[in-house]
């Protein structure tokens, strides 16, 4: 857990401490309104001074709570127990001028307890409520009494029912009105943690992939060795070479060879770094031809390839980003071998790359887990690892995928890249 000056930050403790503030806003404006009817219109004296004193103290927390709140993630249990505890005291001191136990608004001490139980940890949250007990037994056996003025003779008990339905309808208000948000926040605060739990067991897979992808490379790499050089050897045995046919399926093989040990480095680029061996500064533009071009090269099926980018930006490109991009348009293939359709277009200062297949589309059921490992609709283990790593990597560079079925047929795939994120220098291609 993330500490703030030596101290644990409390979840959703910033927006928490914001609703404080506003309490704590809304009770000075609040006891204003009250001081002036209670003292202009029932013609009640009042300590005036006394009371404004600590409605300035109130308003000066607030004001420095707000700077030191600015650059800072969070609050730490030990200040938001200080704020309570603040906010308790002062409530006492204004009873204490005003009548203690006999003012009905004593209940407000339950108010500031609830916040306390909702906000604080359990074994905290009882200093609020034997702090707000204390000094309700105090504020029974002493305070300042209030002179009500001769007319009230006789009808004290009537005011003060008066006085506590009022406290009970502001309590009622403010309980739903801010207990709501509070509880809003924390359940905000535990959607982000579970995705952060989720994004960590993710990234965990990733790093068991990289090791396994690793073992099978360390496994594979003598055969594949040997079939190199077997091959090369073939190549310049004279039966091949006068028969053009073998020397044609040779290089194929020779060919199909390299790309199974790139997939092995690509699985490993992809459970390790984003930015893998081998950068190439190349552009954006010269990046997607280069792979649309490979992959019309080594597929029958028809890609049209539309660039909207406009003007060319350098970029580092790696074979982890070669191979997320190469994925998207498999999976495409996969689904439309009739043909798919490639755009690519900038949107504030990001790579936006459509790819348009005819296909099936997605079940409904796979696109609300597309990014989970293994979530496919291919039937066969080990299914969904594709997209599962381009997620993850496209997130890792500050990007995000994004995939609708379209009304027509088909899949569309958006994949959303920071330029930044790509070593962007802004230097235009010629």
């Amino acid at each position: 857990m993330s500490r703030g000056q030596g101290w644990p930050i409390a979840p959703a403790s910033k927006r928490n401490m914001m609703l404080l503030i506003q309490l704590r806003w809304l009770a000075v404006l609040g006891q204003l309104a009250t001081i002036w009817f209670t003292a202009a219109v029932l013609h009640v004296h009042l300590p005036v001074f006394q009371m404004m004193v600590v409605l300035v103290a109130l308003a000066l927390v607030n004001l420095v709570t707000l700077v030191l709140s600015i650059g800072r993630r969070g609050f730490s249990y030990i200040e938001l127990l200080g704020v309570l505890m603040l906010d308790v005291s002062a409530l006492a001191w204004q009873l204490y001028q005003t009548g203690g136990g006999t003012n009905p608004f004593v209940f407000l001490f339950l108010l500031q307890i609830v916040i306390g139980a909702i906000l604080l940890p359990p074994r905290w949250s009882w200093i609020i409520a034997l702090l707000a007990a204390c000094d309700a037994t105090f504020l029974t056996f002493w305070f300042e009494p209030l002179t009500l003025p001769s007319a009230y003779d006789g009808v004290h008990f009537q005011l003060y029912l008066i006085g506590s339905l009022i406290c009970f309808l502001l309590i009622a208000s403010l309980l739903v009105i801010f207990v709501v948000r509070i509880d809003r926040n924390r359940r905000a605060s535990d959607a982000a943690l579970a995705a952060l739990r989720q994004q960590a067991a993710e990234e965990d897979h990733i790093v068991r992939l990289g090791l396994l992808a690793s073992g099978a490379a360390h496994e594979l790499g003598t055969p594949l060795a040997s079939m190199s050089v077997i091959l090369g050897d073939w190549m310049h045995h004279p039966t091949f070479a006068t028969d053009a046919e073998l020397s044609e399926d040779v290089a194929l093989m020779q060919a199909e060879l390299k790309r199974c040990k790139a997939i092995l480095s690509g699985i490993l680029i992809s459970g390790g770094e984003i930015r893998g061996e081998n950068p190439q500064v190349t552009s954006v533009r010269g990046f997607l031809t280069e792979v649309v071009e490979d992959w019309r090269a080594r597929s029958i099926c028809p890609i049209s390839f539309t660039d909207e980018f406009g003007e060319d930006v350098d970029i580092v490109s790696d074979p982890a980003l070669r191979q997320v991009v190469g994925n998207i348009i498999d999976n495409a293939i996969e689904a439309s071998p009739q043909g798919i359709t490639i755009s690519a277009r900038r949107e504030t200062g990001a790579l936006v790359l459509t790819v348009i297949d005819q296909g099936p589309g997605f079940d409904e059921d796979i696109l609300s887990q597309i990014g989970k490992p293994y979530a496919s609709n291919k039937g066969r283990p080990g299914g969904g690892l594709g997209l599962f790593l381009v997620v993850n990597v496209a997130r890792k560079l500050g990007g995000r995928l994004n995939i609708t079925n379209l009304p027509e047929g088909g899949a569309q795939v958006d994949l959303r890249i920071p330029l930044s994120a790509l070593a962007f220098q802004g230097k235009a291609k010629g």
